[in-house]
């Protein structure tokens, strides 16, 4: 048995005499350090105050935070290390609900009820296995993934045993770092060796990201037919065949991995927002409603899913004013949407468009002016980005709503920031046919096309100075500038004082993205490597 009298303990249930039972094997296994907690908030508190080693964490609470819902806001916040060893515990055994607590990953799966020695053997497994991939998991609380990949290198030489473990880390540490021709060959090797789903999906992510739809499609469905039960592959096989143009397949490949794993707020979110581009407007308003239920509690609510069920109800009720059910619950979206993102200006905005909306659809035509007119009004002083989606979906809600002046001008806006993405330019062109609006971006996108073949080519100098000169045609473009810094970054580490000054510069400008752009995490990364912050 391992030695757990220096490891500290928290143990999270709402019933008491589980909490005391626990507890008790604990102290029979040597634990000298054991807290313990009713609630989710309770649990994520303590761990704000105090870094833990084990945590057994019961799934369903009853009422706050479930044991998912706190997981992912530990993992978010980073208030757990990757040394912490986090137990999902349970008595419930739904298919849903095993599925969407294991998509998070936790350390392990307990079912109760369990004694001390089934305990106690569970926990002795995970502490070795902790303990044998300390280096590695000491990089990644570093946050470099390039000492991850040396850690993984010595691991796997000294232990073989654990090489596939060092594999999935390596993989992530060369996707962080951009270098996709060793990450491709790691994945070929990896699935050639056994067919194993996190390379699956990595090497389908890949594949999609370089614009390889149908090998990524073949790829993802040749998964499925081995791992069916795997909610993450149709994740990606449904990003493929979006991608491809295929949204009603896509949607009906959500609706399966909805089916496995309901309790996945931002698979239902993205099965509601397929939903809406198909037109499946019941469809829709389902997945926004069961995505606003379970982001109530969840790190991963998000605005989009109000406004997407207001809408989805909109679209629902066709040419006829709404019904009052439909209303009461467009209402109670938007006041929960308000209260929840009070402090949020862009978010005010995008709600008081939806009132407009609504208000317009039961013939309220004055009230909906109003509205309309104080959102047009709040955008001049905004300050702030919104997501390219965002913005189209509110420059068309504007126009519907007679603000054409603030449209375009947010059209405008759209291509100077979002301008080198294709999809992002065809929606523009949906709304408005303004060559001043549409012609600014071909320069910048072609030249900003040329430099990341350079980049790719090993030419960073040669790249550099065609971001540079792209982004002095758009300098509110997010990948351009970022382009800029990253080019810096390769060119010299350390930096000069004068790249450093560039590369900050290029970074500042674009420190408004939204956390929800997928660029986001490309920023931070960058902002750690330039400045550590």
């Amino acid at each position: 048995m391992q030695d757990y009298s220096q490891q500290r303990f928290l143990v999270v249930d709402d019933f008491n005499d589980f909490l005391s039972s626990v507890k008790a094997m604990l102290r029979e296994m040597g634990a000298r350090d054991v807290d313990t907690a009713n609630r989710g908030e309770e649990a994520i508190a303590l761990c704000r105050q105090k870094r833990y080693d084990i945590i057994l964490h019961d799934y369903n609470l009853g009422t706050g935070k479930n044991g998912q819902q706190v997981l992912e806001e530990l993992l978010t916040l980073r208030l757990i290390s990757h040394q912490c060893i986090f137990v999902m515990v349970t008595a419930e055994s739904s298919q849903a609900m095993v599925l969407s607590a294991l998509e998070h990953e936790p350390d392990a799966y307990l079912t109760k009820p369990f004694n001390r020695a089934s305990l106690a053997q569970r926990l002795d497994k995970l502490v070795e296995r902790k303990n044998l991939l300390r280096p590695v998991l000491q990089a990644l609380d570093k946050r470099i993934p390039g000492e991850v990949l040396n850690a993984c290198e010595r691991l796997a030489q000294q232990d073989k045993r654990l090489l596939p473990l060092c594999q999935r880390y390596k993989a992530g540490a060369l996707r962080e770092l951009g270098r996709d021709e060793e990450l491709e060959r790691l994945l070929n090797a990896v699935l050639a060796e056994r067919a194993i789903p996190w390379a699956y999906q990595a090497l389908g992510g890949l594949l999609l990201r370089r614009g390889e739809h149908e090998h990524a499609r073949q790829l993802y469905e040749k998964a499925l037919q081995a791992f069916p039960m795997q909610p993450g592959l149709y994740d990606g096989l449904a990003a493929v065949l979006a991608a491809q143009g295929e949204g009603k397949r896509a949607q009906g490949v959500l609706e399966d991995a909805v089916r496995l794993s309901p309790l996945a707020i931002r698979r239902q979110a993205q099965l509601g927002k397929l939903a809406m581009d198909n037109q499946d407007f019941q469809s829709a308003s389902k997945a926004y409603r069961s995505a606003v239920e379970q982001g109530r509690n969840s790190r991963f609510k998000t605005p989009e899913s109000y406004l997407g069920l207001s809408q989805a109800l909109l679209s629902e009720s066709g040419d006829e004013p709404l019904d009052k059910r439909a209303q009461a619950e467009i209402n109670q979206a938007l006041a929960e949407l308000d209260s929840h993102y009070a402090e949020d200006r862009a978010v005010r905005v995008r709600s008081r468009l939806m009132q407009a909306n609504t208000a317009q659809k039961n013939g309220d035509n004055a009230r909906a002016a109003e509205l309309a007119g104080q959102a047009a009004a709040e955008l001049d002083s905004l300050g702030e980005f919104f997501s390219a989606e965002a913005a189209l979906s509110v420059a068309a809600q504007l126009q519907a709503l007679g603000q054409q002046a603030a449209s375009q001008q947010l059209l405008k806006s759209c291509v100077e920031i979002y301008g080198d993405d294709a999809n992002v330019l065809r929606g523009v062109a949906r709304l408005t046919d303004d060559p001043a609006i549409l012609g600014g971006a071909k320069e910048a996108v072609e030249l900003n096309r040329q430099g990341v073949r350079a980049y790719q080519l090993g030419r960073a100098a040669d790249a550099l100075e065609l971001f540079r000169r792209a982004l002095a045609l758009q300098p509110k473009n997010i990948s351009i500038a970022l382009n800029v810094a990253q080019a810096l970054l390769r060119l010299g580490e350390p930096m000069a004082d004068d790249a450093r000054a560039e590369c900050r510069a290029c970074l500042d400008a674009v420190h408004m993205i939204p956390a929800s752009d997928p660029r986001y995490e490309r920023y931070q990364q960058l902002r750690q490597r330039a400045f550590g912050a």
